[in-house]
């Protein structure tokens, strides 16, 4: 429910034609890639029968990026062009149920992923440290579960509140009339935004908390390297890891402002701020698995042969 408010009006402002439009042109691509590391993956996983744990990890965030851009673009294109059939049973509660779960999935899911680079590629001697390194391959699928589970029961508290509060305005406001719905939205929708706030600030608590160990981490053995002149291949390929985290840590804190500016209800005066944060959140889930498959040399290669094969097949037309 980010970012994109229910029109005012039947008519589609000029606002809302552009705020659609941009949907449009990201989600999709987003899909895309995100349905892309997911075939990969399930292919992977039929040939070899197994999955390793970073393996499970992309396979669970692709699946929850591709339908947050799926129902995230939903949303915001009843929204925007078709209201009266968006704030009905339960069409409004079912959107808002699995828009907040993959929501929360992927928030969960990334914050994993960086504990899990933290985990493996940190070099700590504390105790505790070394334990969780040894018991990795066990910690995963239960840290899954629990984001699975908490995003559901985010989801599940966002369906019952929606359903109490469409029947209260539906009521009140009479039959049909959206504008007057649309008005008492931001009012009467606190308490989802309240549990969404949470979740982004627990999530984003544990995303800054492992970037920041691993860089210390990665800076530390790289200072270790140069003053042991070490090869210029291990120094290349830390350097690349600091600025793959770095360029993660970066892309979520700016993720993280726009989804807390996305909960503030939009007016006039705001709309350029809404319209940015709109064009960064259906961004950040395509952009961020590209950075991901592009740092997987397997999944760099299939990416590049499939591209190859479709530029090959227009030359031959």
């Amino acid at each position: 429910m980010e970012a994109c408010h229910p029109s005012r009006q039947p008519k589609v402002t000029s606002y809302g034609a552009m705020a659609l439009a941009i949907t449009t042109l990201e989600a999709f691509p987003g899909m895309w890639i995100n349905a892309f590391l997911v075939c990969v993956l399930c292919i992977a996983w039929v040939q070899k029968k197994t999955l390793n744990s970073n393996e499970k990890i992309l396979l669970l965030l692709g699946c929850s990026r591709f339908w947050y851009l799926c129902f995230s673009w939903v949303y915001c294109s009843l929204s925007i062009t078709y209201p009266n059939y968006l704030f009905v049973q339960p069409t409004f509660q079912l959107i808002v149920l699995f828009q907040s779960f993959s929501n929360c999935s992927n928030l969960w899911v990334s914050a994993c992923l960086c504990v899990f680079y933290c985990i493996k590629i940190a070099t700590f001697r504390n105790r505790f440290f070394i334990y969780l390194k040894v018991k990795t391959d066990r910690i995963v699928p239960w840290l899954l579960l629990a984001s699975l589970l908490s995003a559901l029961a985010i989801g599940t508290i966002a369906y019952d509140i929606a359903v109490t509060e469409l029947s209260i305005n539906h009521n009140s406001t009479g039959q049909g009339n959206f504008s007057k719905f649309s008005d008492k939205m931001g009012e009467n929708f606190f308490q989802i935004y309240f549990i969404y706030g949470l979740g982004f600030v627990t999530s984003f608590t544990v995303v800054i908390s492992s970037a920041l160990l691993l860089l210390f981490s990665l800076w530390k053995h790289k200072c270790k390297m140069q003053k042991n002149s070490m090869n210029s291949l291990s120094m290349d390929a830390h350097i690349k890891a600091m600025k793959s985290i770095l360029s993660f840590f970066i892309m979520y804190s700016i993720n993280f402002i726009f989804l807390i500016l996305s909960l503030i209800p939009s007016t006039k005066e705001e709309k350029y701020v809404a319209l940015l944060s709109l064009i960064f959140l259906y961004a950040f889930p395509g952009v961020h698995s590209l950075i991901v498959i592009f740092s997987n040399p397997k999944l760099e290669k299939t990416l590049i042969r499939i591209i190859s094969c479709v530029k090959c097949k227009d030359c031959m037309k």
